[in-house]
């Protein structure tokens, strides 16, 4: 018995250290990363302005109407989770803004997408500014998942959907 209270014990202390640690960490949040590719801006633009199925984990991507006028994406991803996206800027072939438009998740904020040419390549940079309300989420965007493996995987995808393995980096 007094095993099962030490392990109960510890449990409770590993999961007050987190959740003290996250109550620590910032709300807020800012990421980047960038990588390089063959295809024209247009291209790359056309891809990350248009329907995101392109990308492995997304199902669905459509359009939503929205009574105040915005353009509103809806994905839905491969786990179930269907997040809106509401565009604050477009400008082609060179910027994309979008941010979160879903209410009550744990995490919001806007990515950036910046186009840059750099001779016949483009790069692609993207900013993350985010924020994490759940401080045992937060703890876990720190330690355990990492800020840049979204903005990373967003990359390799637009990668893969234009034929070449890319390496995000900052």
């Amino acid at each position: 018995m007094k095993i099962v209270w030490i392990a109960i014990a510890t449990l409770v202390l590993a999961v007050g250290i987190v959740l003290v640690i996250g109550l620590l960490l910032p709300t807020a949040h800012v990421a980047t990363r960038s990588a390089v590719y063959a295809a024209p801006p247009e291209r790359l633009y056309s891809l990350i302005d248009g329907p995101q199925v392109w990308r492995h984990d997304v199902v669905q991507s459509h359009t939503v109407p929205d009574r105040d006028g915005r353009d509103l994406w809806l994905e839905t991803t491969r786990d179930g989770r269907t997040i809106t996206y509401a565009l604050e800027q477009r400008v082609p072939p060179q910027a994309i803004v979008r941010r979160i438009a879903t209410p009550n998740l744990p995490f919001g904020g806007a990515w950036t997408f910046s186009l840059q040419p750099e001779g016949p390549r483009t790069r692609v940079r993207i900013t993350e500014n985010g924020e994490v309300y759940n401080p045992v989420f937060r703890f876990a965007a720190r330690f355990v998942i990492g800020y840049y493996s979204t903005l990373d995987s967003y990359l390799r995808a637009l990668g893969r959907e234009t034929g070449e393995s890319v390496q995000p980096g900052d």
